[in-house]
């Protein structure tokens, strides 16, 4: 999916800015375009799940042209990010995995501990797992 977004002009001393118009509250920053429009794609990315997460829509991407038309960009530059439609995924997929006996049993302690099956303590992890690095 191709949203498009909003640049805000950099100087000496201000970032670029970023804005995914159609994700609200969706921006990002950097002091060069290469790293703001970066930084947008991870923010989109994050918004997305994080709007799943919450069972809320994903709000189809407008136009580039209505984006640019929008007199709170004027001076602004615009372009477009892609993301991953897998991001929208969630259809439940079976897998087979390979782990030694111990990491098994420790898993499963883990998960039994935490209330939950196998499948869904590492789906846990996972989608925690980018939170907590940050």
């Amino acid at each position: 999916m191709r949203y498009p977004i909003a640049i805000e002009p950099g100087t000496d001393t201000r970032a670029f800015g970023v804005i995914v118009p159609d994700l609200p509250g969706c921006f990002s920053a950097g002091d060069t375009i290469d790293e703001a429009v970066s930084g947008a794609e991870e923010a989109a990315a994050a918004w997305v799940d994080a709007a799943l997460d919450s069972g809320r829509s994903i709000p189809a991407p407008s136009s580039l042209e209505a984006i640019r038309r929008k007199p709170e960009y004027a001076g602004w530059t615009f372009g477009v990010i892609t993301l991953d439609p897998a991001l929208l995924d969630d259809t439940t997929e079976r897998v087979n995995i390979t782990l030694p006996r111990r990491v098994l049993k420790r898993l499963d302690a883990l998960a039994r501990a935490a209330g939950e099956s196998r499948s869904g303590y590492i789906a846990h992890l996972t989608l925690e797992a980018p939170r907590r690095a940050a």
